[in-house]
């Protein structure tokens, strides 16, 4: 009988480990789904950088004034030291831009779309009817919502993001001075002029740097998790399908920054 007795109590204390497994397979199932939905929401830029640990603002002396802007902390902390180094070399680099979260971005993309902000000298709701040629053109230096870089926190516009200013004589000299050293704090010159090495995606920008310990995990993490599908929620959206944005523009970047 203490046997038997014994038996039963040994079959039934490894009773919940013959049912765990299936349920632990199905709760890390689920875990991984609320990760990847997480992790979504994060690359496009659905939440609130003020809100997030992970950011933090960008000082008034390192910016060009305006409103507060916020960075990944390991962003911030590596544009510090390599604006320290360029001010060694008489070179002055100031944050113009940094995080823009998906609903700033579609502010940005809607005025374009709808006129209020003109393009190239344009209102492109008058001069292009055509909403897959304003589209386009709109792309040439802006991204979509949800698709934008500057979603991620480890963006930086410096010195402003006007073509002009790099083809003055100062603008050269801060040019130089980060195509020699940005690598060295981990920043990337993200859209490099566009030729052989780079067909498709958005004009060169100068101003636009990428630090890339971040940033090199989210690009291959966008490729991954978000389709097309996701890019919706602003003005022209209907478009989207047309233009494969994902792989020509999201993901055609400087070779370099990859």
């Amino acid at each position: 009988m203490k046997i038997i007795l014994a038996l039963f109590l040994l079959s039934f204390s490894l009773a919940p480990s013959l049912i765990n497994p299936t349920m632990d397979q199905a709760q890390q199932e689920e875990n991984e789904r609320l990760a990847r939905e997480e992790k979504k929401v994060y690359l496009m830029g659905r939440f609130d950088q003020t809100k997030r640990e992970d950011f933090v603002s960008v000082s008034e002396k390192y910016s060009m004034g305006g409103s507060t802007m916020y960075l990944r902390k390991e962003t911030y902390d590596a544009f510090i030291q390599m604006r320290k180094a360029a001010l060694e070399d008489g070179i002055t680099l100031s944050v113009a831009s940094a995080t823009r979260n998906f609903e700033y971005q579609k502010g940005l993309w809607n005025r374009k779309w709808n006129g209020v902000t003109f393009v190239s000298g344009q209102n492109l709701a008058e001069t292009m009817p055509n909403e897959l040629e304003r589209f386009k053109k709109i792309l040439e230096y802006s991204a979509a919502p949800g698709t934008s870089r500057h979603h991620w926190g480890t963006e930086i516009d410096i010195n402003g993001a006007d073509p002009a200013y790099f083809d003055t004589a100062l603008g050269i000299k801060v040019y130089d001075w980060l195509s020699e050293n940005a690598m060295e704090f981990g920043f990337c010159q993200t859209y490099n002029k566009k030729g052989a090495n780079r067909l498709t995606g958005y004009n060169e920008e100068k101003w636009h740097w990428s630090y890339l310990p971040l940033a090199q995990d989210f690009t291959s993490e966008y490729k991954n998790i978000i389709t097309e599908t996701d890019i919706v929620g602003f003005l022209g959206e209907a478009e989207v399908p047309k233009l494969n944005l994902i792989e020509n523009y999201v993901l055609a970047i400087n070779p370099e920054c990859l």
